[in-house]
């Protein structure tokens, strides 16, 4: 399984960016995926992930500003950042969730991309 991500960058405060993640080598079906972020000093968090069914969840501190979505044919998993704040800063990571045929849960981390946000 591969994972590239990319569209990092540097922007100011209230603009936008947008992140992509290209999958490839998923054996089998994939349970979800997701972007995380670290920034320096602090532990990864959670930003965004989608499952089935194109069921999204939302960190509290990107909701309304941040949109996860997938693109099934180009196997590509995107976040559209914007509103962006200096709190934003940090480097993306995607994941993906993938579901084995004896039922357990293999999950797969991509390089990440550095977002910085300055006021």
């Amino acid at each position: 399984v591969q994972l590239q991500a990319s569209g990092g960058g540097l922007v100011q405060a209230g603009k936008s960016l947008r992140l992509s993640c290209a999958a490839s080598g998923i054996p089998y079906s994939v349970n979800s995926m997701g972007w995380y972020r670290q920034a320096p000093g602090k532990q990864r968090e959670m930003v965004a992930v989608i499952r089935s069914g194109d069921v999204t969840n939302y960190a509290d501190s990107v909701k309304g500003r941040f949109t996860i979505s997938r693109d099934y044919a180009k196997k590509t998993l995107y976040l559209q950042m914007n509103s962006l704040k200096p709190e934003d800063t940090a480097v993306y990571s995607c994941n993906v969730e993938i579901r084995t045929p004896w039922s357990t849960i293999n999950t797969h981390w991509g390089q990440g991309t550095q977002v910085t946000v300055s006021s």
